[in-house]
């Protein structure tokens, strides 16, 4: 095996073992730590890092254009993203929480095709698109049968809410106008996020209820790990990925992330493995298939296309 092959390898092992693992461990953070609080240290550490690993690698500086697109992407990636994702988790299952996010590839696909015009929707990536829907509808209903609107109900339609930003983030990052440094674009997008989320802590009065003293060991502990694997880590990977394989096959931690988390939550945290959770994860990973399958034929035809052309 080459040496370029055992290090895609490695990378594709980090973003499928280690962010299918975040969702329990942000369950566990937040089960002591405030989880704006929690999204907005994790978010400004990590960034910190990042930031300083590219500046030992690269000579390029934030220019003040670079400000306003990374700011919008910190909020959008962050604030409302993660900071969306680690309420809910106080209230939703983390296997649960794993496959509500795995939408999020529907709604770039979307946000694609309506904003930018450069996606093309054809039959089956419509038929996925719609089963995807189907199938969060499914699992937040199932959830929530029987009890009036509560956190129950509110918790998985959040989520949702935030994976649709950080869809939108992802798309906007496209043209948006920052570095070309992948490391300093995401560490710069990571400080700028943990602030706005550290801001919306102290507006929503978390640190006045919060004392240090009440964390114990397990929320601290998942905190580094997040930090260091979750944003570090596998954040890196992920980046380097982009630049060294196709996005095609990068998606497919959509749909490994989500069984990972599933298992975790049951072998770990007790949490139940329901037929509605079981079947709503095939609805949703069969949907994002459709939808990517529809993409790369599409780019491969054209591909084909231009060379015969």
């Amino acid at each position: 095996m080459k040496k370029q092959d055992i290090k895609i390898f490695l990378a594709f092992g980090a973003i499928y073992l280690i962010w299918g693992s975040t969702y329990l461990a942000t369950r566990f953070a937040v089960a002591t730590i405030p989880p704006l609080m929690m999204i907005g240290v994790r978010s400004l550490a990590a960034g910190i890092i990042l930031f300083f690993i590219s500046r030992f690698r690269n000579d390029e500086k934030v220019k003040r254009e670079n400000i306003l697109p990374l700011i919008t992407l910190g909020a959008l990636f962050f604030l409302a993203g993660h900071g969306l994702l680690s309420w809910a988790q106080q209230y939703v299952p983390s296997g649960m929480a794993a496959v509500l996010v795995t939408a999020e590839p529907l709604w770039i696909f979307g946000i694609e095709w309506f904003f930018l015009k450069d996606t093309r929707v054809k039959l089956k990536g419509l038929f996925g698109l719609f089963l995807g829907f189907a199938g969060i509808v499914y699992l937040i209903h199932s959830s929530s049968a029987g009890t009036a609107f509560n956190y129950g109900l509110l918790a998985p339609v959040l989520i949702v809410a935030g994976t649709f930003s950080w869809g939108g983030g992802a798309v906007y990052s496209r043209v948006a106008n920052v570095p070309g440094s992948p490391l300093l674009s995401s560490g710069m997008e990571l400080i700028f996020g943990g602030i706005l989320v550290l801001i919306a802590s102290f507006i929503l009065g978390e640190p006045s209820e919060f004392h240090f003293s009440q964390v114990s060991v397990k929320s601290f502990c998942a905190l580094l790990y997040l930090i260091v694997f979750g944003s570090v880590i596998a954040f890196s990977a992920y980046i380097w990925l982009l630049g060294n394989t196709s996005a095609t096959r990068i998606s497919t931690h959509t749909y490994v992330n989500p069984i990972i988390a599933v298992f975790l939550g049951w072998l770990i945290a007790d949490e139940q493995i329901t037929i509605a959770l079981l079947i709503a994860t095939a609805i949703i990973i069969m949907s994002v298939y459709l939808v990517l399958y529809d993409q790369y034929m599409d780019r491969k035809n054209n591909h084909n296309g231009s060379q015969k052309a």
